[in-house]
């Protein structure tokens, strides 16, 4: 199974083109947020200090949510390559078990999810220093750095469970094309979860990667929301995270960051189970 998933990441790393549009949600959300968004919203909380610092954070967060997701399905493109040039045969007439082979996949598509997130952390932290806010502290970036580890386990999963029912490049990236554009509202990045209708946003909250997106804001945001909040009752605090999707309600019940982590360790779990089942069930 190691040998497996290395012969994955040589093959992912040699392509050039796949390694960069794995990273093209992540682009396109700052350029978006550079170009317009980070001035709607830094305008819209005048009066404020440090707010530059605070969205940008805010921002940030969730772009690391979202490449744990996009790039994690760009290295399944392997798998699918497989499939449709038929490589697969010859893996599974292999002495490889399908359970062994699945394996594979899924380690060398989490270890590319969280080398990339990684890369994307760092151009966060880049981005948010340059336009004059600080790097995140040592315990910070530990914590950062464990939510990157178990979201790209979860989102993984959950995208192998996804791939694993394609058996053609077209399909797979019509499925890309449509994930990459959605995840940004199912994350809260383009409109903030506090401005959805209702039932918009409890889909949202039930949707796994959002958990991601809020542990990240939790841990980045936490720094930047007491400059900005200094001296403010806790109400409006309470408030602006409620708006932004820092933390989630379900009701009067706030979602606390354990059950968040909950979610994903549920998710990983599951969606892997399922996607073993899925390909164990099918025949090459």
């Amino acid at each position: 199974m190691i040998g497996f998933a290395k012969r994955n990441l040589l093959i992912f790393f040699r392509d050039k083109a796949a390694v960069f549009f794995s990273l093209l949600a992540v682009f396109v959300i700052i350029g978006l947020y550079a170009l317009f968004l980070g001035d709607v919203w830094v305008n819209s909380f005048t009066g404020l200090n440090g707010v530059r610092y605070l969205m940008d954070s805010w921002i940030m967060a969730g772009l690391l949510a979202v490449a744990s997701v996009t790039t994690t399905m760009g290295a399944f493109g392997i798998m699918v390559d497989d499939k449709t040039k038929k490589i697969i045969k010859d893996i599974t007439s292999s002495p490889l078990k399908r359970s062994r082979i699945a394996g594979g996949y899924i380690l060398s598509s989490y270890l590319i999810g969280c080398i990339m997130s990684f890369i994307t952390l760092i151009l966060a932290e880049i981005y948010v220093i340059a336009n004059g806010g600080e790097l995140l502290g040592p315990a910070a970036l530990v914590k950062t750095a464990g939510l990157i580890l178990l979201s790209t386990l979860a989102n993984t999963s959950l995208v192998f469970f996804m791939v694993s029912f394609f058996k053609s490049a077209n399909a797979f990236g019509t499925a890309s094309t449509i994930i990459g554009t959605v995840i940004g509202f199912l994350t809260g990045i383009y409109l903030p979860i506090g401005q959805l209708p209702e039932a918009v946003q409890w889909v949202i909250k039930v949707f796994p990667v959002s958990h991601s997106a809020v542990l990240f804001r939790q841990v980045m945001m936490a720094e930047p929301l007491s400059v900005t909040f200094a001296g403010a009752p806790d109400s409006a605090v309470q408030e602006f995270e409620e708006l932004m999707g820092v933390t989630y309600k379900f009701g009067g019940t706030t979602v606390t960051p354990l059950t968040s982590i909950a979610v994903l360790i549920v998710t990983a779990a599951v969606f892997y189970g399922l996607s073993i089942w899925n390909l164990s069930r099918k025949k090459s």
